[in-house]
């Protein structure tokens, strides 16, 4: 795809901030980073504090620039006003005064962002349907609980019909219905064909609704891709969960598994055989273990591979 047909587009992106009283030390914020979102996916953003998410969600939203490289969104220059003008956003804490309903809230964002008032009156009953908040359209936002506030928030990023929409930490504090619901509600978006940007540090939730996810840590790109792709690249780095059970001396049977994993993890079960459990390098690894422990005469009475979850892959990707 040319960088026309992508929907985020960032190409050896770098910020740097200023630090100090004179400016004389400086934190690399982004350190050169390549990233591009395809139209109609769910995208999602990983990385522990400090890792540079908040600066590159600026950049795109053209709150900060960039200090080397680009960012474009549809084609268009990050920040730049017709760029601003195709993206919904949706901040991690999104206040609206306690005296607003749901419609007079839409009424003061649209405002604010200049939006012609025939089109915050057309969409506004639509959207508040949409997320959920028909029928409460004219309660004080003050009585909304916090997800209730989350698909408020939803709506008024959803106002202007923005091709893109951003959202940090969209189920932050919520209970796991409200966390379904905001799920759900992406859903939908992307059946609309909107492409959402999301940035989460809560990880089931990321794996649950996004297509593709970036790791980043240090202001660098750790993976991108499929959940499932991001596990194949760094079950690679010896991170295969193995778990046995087996019948035969326990003697013979560290001695094997300490030749391939070290340190492993072993109980004894009710029935009196072993289970253990430990990360294999690779199938070779495996494969000679299986030899070894029918050399000495151990049974294999179960042999299970697991795979990592995105939470284990994020924790080797940043450390790594």
């Amino acid at each position: 795809m040319s960088s026309a047909n992508w929907v985020v587009d960032v190409h050896k992106l770098h910020k740097k901030y200023s630090l100090g009283w004179f400016g004389t030390k400086t934190f690399h914020a982004l350190k050169g980073i390549d990233l591009c979102v395809k139209p109609g996916e769910v995208f999602g953003l990983l990385g522990p504090n400090g890792a540079g998410k908040t600066t590159l969600i600026k950049i795109l939203l053209g709150i900060v620039r960039g200090s080397g490289g680009t960012a474009q969104v549809m084609g268009l220059p990050a920040g730049s006003r017709a760029a601003r003008k195709l993206i919904g956003y949706l901040p991690e804490n999104l206040s609206f005064p306690s005296h607003h309903t749901a419609i007079s809230a839409l009424q003061l964002f649209g405002r604010l962002s200049s939006v012609p008032e025939s089109l915050i009156a057309s969409r506004s009953r639509e959207l508040l349907h949409m997320v959920g908040l028909a029928g409460r359209e004219r309660e004080l936002v003050r009585r909304y609980s916090k997800g209730m506030r989350q698909r408020l928030g939803l709506a008024q990023a959803l106002l202007h019909d923005p091709q893109l929409l951003v959202m940090d930490e969209p189920t932050d504090g919520l209970d796991p219905v409200g966390r379904s619901e905001i799920r759900n509600l992406i859903t939908q978006l992307k059946q609309r064909g909107k492409t959402v940007f999301l940035n989460s540090h809560i990880l089931q939730e990321v794996e649950l609704v996004c297509d593709r996810v970036a790791i980043l840590a240090g202001g660098q790109v750790r993976g991108v891709g499929t959940p499932s792709e991001l596990t194949s690249q760094f079950q690679t780095q010896g991170t295969t969960k193995i778990r046995m059970e087996l019948i035969g001396d326990f003697q013979s049977i560290s001695h094997s598994i300490a030749q391939v994993a070290d340190p492993f993890e072993s109980l004894q079960l009710p029935t009196g055989n072993w289970q253990v459990s430990f990360a294999a390098g690779s199938q070779q690894q495996l494969d000679q273990l299986i030899d070894q422990l029918r050399q000495k005469n151990v049974s294999i009475c179960k042999l299970d591979r697991t795979q990592l979850s995105l939470e284990e892959v994020f924790l080797t990707a940043v450390q790594s």
